[in-house]
């Protein structure tokens, strides 16, 4: 079995709210990061897949095809966006790098899927203190 990680970048907005909370509760949970005016970040995400290597091609997957599903599912949708208000697949959810990276796994599983490659982890660098990794359900 080999492992095969891709790295993209992106930059988005968010907030983190629970609508549920007051905005004094939500200040006293989530501080700055509940800012009403949003606030960003320079997101890393690498996307790790597993796989057999082919021996006709030598290769998990191709590179440039793994780039591709990243990009069309994931990084054309959150970069240089509000993830509370833009991406369809983070609507109703409390954006946290958490739920963020849950989100990201289904939007990649599903084109994966049609692949001979799966899904191992991703990983999704936040700031330089603090990132999430997912292995999946």
């Amino acid at each position: 079995m080999v492992y095969l990680t891709r790295r993209e970048r992106f930059n988005s907005a968010h907030r983190l709210f629970n609508p549920k909370l007051t905005d004094e509760e939500n200040n006293e949970l989530y501080g700055k990061c509940a800012n009403p005016n949003w606030h960003g970040h320079n997101y890393d995400l690498f996307v790790t897949v597993k796989g057999e290597v082919d021996p006709e091609t030598g290769v998990v997957i191709n590179l440039k095809d793994l780039s591709q599903i990243i990009k069309t599912k994931v990084i054309d949708k959150l970069d240089h966006r509000n993830l509370n208000v833009e991406v369809d697949f983070l609507q109703n959810t409390i954006v946290s790098t958490e739920n963020i990276i849950v989100a990201i796994w289904k939007e990649l599983q599903v084109e994966l899927d049609k692949t001979p490659a799966r899904l191992s982890k991703i990983k999704l660098v936040e700031t330089e203190n603090n990132f999430a990794e997912y292995y999946g359900d």
